[in-house]
């Protein structure tokens, strides 16, 4: 009879497991997928995007995106957009990531490509050009991203190594 009752224990308990085992699975966040957008005829953009953590906890969005013109031409850029009001970004300075190692690349802001006028030009986001970097970064490292404002110490966001590889993956899309 002991055996028994511990064998339909031990089966409860096992199905209990696999119970929320498969609950846990079924409203896991899933890693975000990249979207595909058409701006225009022609013109495809792809997207990644991502929420960051600086080092006092605020949140910042970052777009990585291909943008595919109707010439074939394209470009990879990263978008950083912090709630209004968090830092006023330095746009005369570039982007620097560095990797785990201490390895450092910099991507050049390239904000006036979202404004004609640079008084539209939104104080909290930054564009930088990932394209000439993008796969120099190692797939398993984490990144630390800085960015240079005017009106506070520096900006530090951390990524990891799944959204580097996020990134990367844009290069293939066509």
């Amino acid at each position: 009879m002991k055996t028994v009752l511990r064998l339909i224990g031990s089966t409860f308990i096992l199905a209990m497991l696999v119970w929320a085992l498969t609950i846990n699975l079924a409203i896991a966040p899933s890693q975000a997928a990249i979207r595909q957008l058409e701006e225009a005829p022609g013109q495809m953009v792809y997207q990644s995007r991502q929420t960051l953590k600086d080092q006092q906890g605020g949140s910042w969005q970052a777009i990585a995106f291909k943008r595919i013109r109707p010439d074939d031409t394209a470009v990879i850029y990263l978008r950083l957009v912090g709630f209004p009001g968090t830092a006023e970004i330095d746009h005369s300075q570039p982007l620097t990531l560095t990797d785990s190692m201490g390895k450092t690349l910099t991507a050049a802001d390239v904000s006036h490509d979202m404004f004609t006028d640079k008084a539209q030009m939104e104080p909290d986001v930054g564009q930088y050009d990932l394209q000439p970097i993008l796969m120099q970064l190692e797939l398993a490292m984490p990144l630390r991203l800085t960015l240079a404002t005017l009106d506070q110490p520096e900006i530090i966001l951390n990524v990891s190594p799944d959204v580097v590889g996020e990134w990367q993956s844009l290069t293939v899309q066509k």
